[in-house]
This record gives structure tokens, C-alpha cells and sequence, in this order.
């Protein structure tokens, strides 16, 4: 995979978030910069980016463009970071034996420790 584009794209918050937008459904330039609130042309130029590094493609419809997600770099990063994945679900699942051992450790009718601590004198 050639990740460096993918990589480069992403780096910046305002092209991560049109692609939210698109992953909603495919928009028109218009309105994506009405949602991120930047001018036309600053929008225009991430929008570049993001079609240069392959993660949009657009289409003329009449006098508009309209953007939509290209989702094969996205199952390339997906790819690319589900050993990482593997790791985090391996750590979560070992979270959840533990906490599932701590509860059942606690058996029903057992006080808890808070109720076992003394009580404070307020003299």
C-alpha cells in the first residue's frame, strides 16, 4: 500500500472531517463548505488533496460538483491497522475476564467495602 497520500490526507482535521461528511452520503461543494464552515476556496484545495490521494472522487451534476467517498484506501488503511485491532481486542477482552473475576469474587450478601469501613466519629 502506498499509504504516504492516505496518510498525508488524513493528517489535517479539516479534510478528516469531510470525510465524516461523505461517509454520510455524497455532497456537493456547497455544502460541505457550509459544514466546515471554511471559505470555497480553502475547501476546494483540501478537496484536491483528498481526490489526489485517491480518498474522494466527484461528479459533474449539471453546474455542481458532487463528492463522494472512494472506499478503496479506506480498506487499505483498514487493512493496514487491523493488527493493531487484534492488539487492542486482545487487551479489552483480558479487561473484561478481570473485571468479570473481581465481580464474581464478590459473592451476593457480602458486604461491600464500603460498608465494611468504620464508621467516622464527628465529635
Amino acid at each position: 500500500m502506498s499509504d504516504d497520500p492516505l496518510w498525508a490526507a488524513l493528517a489535517d482535521p479539516h479534510r478528516r472531517a469531510i470525510v465524516a461528511l461523505l461517509l454520510e452520503r455524497p455532497r456537493p461543494v456547497g455544502e460541505i463548505v457550509e459544514a466546515c464552515g471554511l471559505s470555497q476556496p480553502s475547501t476546494s484545495k483540501h478537496l484536491k488533496v483528498l481526490r489526489d490521494a485517491g480518498l474522494v472522487r466527484v461528479r459533474q451534476d449539471a453546474q455542481r460538483r458532487v463528492y463522494a467517498l472512494d472506499p478503496a484506501p479506506i480498506a487499505e488503511l483498514d487493512a493496514w491497522l487491523a493488527p493493531y485491532r487484534k492488539l487492542w481486542s486482545a487487551s479489552l477482552d483480558a479487561l473484561g475476564r478481570r473485571l468479570d473475576e473481581t465481580a464474581t469474587a464478590a459473592a451476593p450478601g457480602e458486604p461491600s467495602d464500603e460498608e465494611t469501613e468504620a464508621p467516622s466519629s464527628k465529635d
